[in-house]
């Protein structure tokens, strides 16, 4: 039988290692998590503990199962034009502001998880093309980043099966930009697949190398981190996007307090933040 208690010293532990990794700070009352995530790795790795499992990888040796670990509990819940309005503030307002643009349209989904947000921005884009032809000539380029691998396989390989379809994604929707694969699986078609890359990046690091936006969709991430952590990822989310760029957050995250970069424009419904000039 597989023994999944874990001491508080263990578990302290595990928070800082975590902490260190990628910037994301559990709670005193996140035990639970670490225990449902991290189980299904106890006979992956041969370890018949979870205890042992924790001790495993704060060793630097364990470069597989430390990547693992983070794979596991950076794993996010999401779904298609989740919340509506970021979707809606595309074509209603940031799109028609760049349509005349002589270049493609730069937009990064950071925290891409398993590419629902990439992908409904693509078809966001494509649905503002076909009701302004002519509009956005050199087109939309979107770089979808994630710390998973797991994660970005899913992404790259785009086929979806029938519970995540149906979460936040209309009948319309689905049969214009889906086929069908068998078994319940629709795969996103070429054309909407051709306007994303993907790419690992760990937000702790430096965004440099993926050059400048016009928009950032950074969205219910930024609750997992601490106020140091949240402002300098904010500044450096500053410093890649061009003049007058956008940044999206989740619903109920806030840069209040944390940086001064940028102007919060209230679209009702929703908010978004404007770089200053």
């Amino acid at each position: 039988m597989e023994n999944k208690h874990l001491e508080q010293s263990e578990y302290d532990q595990f928070r800082t290692f975590l902490e260190q990794q990628c910037g994301i700070v559990l709670g005193d009352n996140k035990l639970y998590l670490v225990k449902s995530r991290l189980a299904p790795l106890m006979s992956r790795f041969s370890v018949d503990s979870l205890s042992a499992l924790v001790s495993k990888t704060l060793s630097p040796h364990e470069r597989q199962l430390r990547a693992a670990v983070v794979d596991a509990m950076t794993t996010n819940e999401t779904l298609w034009f989740r919340d509506q309005y970021p979707f809606e503030l595309l074509k209603t307002k940031i799109f028609s502001e760049f349509k005349d643009l002589r270049r493609p349209v730069k937009i990064w989904s950071a925290a891409s998880s398993s590419g629902q947000e990439p992908y409904s921005i693509a078809m966001s884009a494509n649905e503002f093309q076909t009701s302004n032809p002519g509009a956005l000539k050199m087109g939309v380029q979107i770089v979808g980043t994630d710390i998973s691998n797991t994660m970005l396989d899913m992404c790259k390989n785009a086929e979806y099966d029938a519970l995540a379809l149906a979460r936040g994604l209309s009948p319309e929707r689905k049969k214009k930009f889906f086929t069908d694969s068998g078994n319940g699986m629709a795969k996103v078609n070429e054309p909407i697949r051709r306007m994303v890359n993907f790419r690992h990046l760990n937000l702790l690091d430096s965004y440099a190398l993926l050059g400048k936006f016009d928009v950032i969709f950074c969205r219910n991430v930024l609750i997992y981190f601490s106020p140091d952590v949240k402002a300098k990822i904010i500044s450096q989310f500053a410093q890649a996007l061009n003049p007058k760029g956008y940044l999206f957050l989740g619903a109920s995250e806030s840069m209040a307090g944390l940086n001064n970069d940028f102007d919060m424009l209230r679209c009702n419904p929703g908010i978004i933040y404007q770089k200053k000039t």
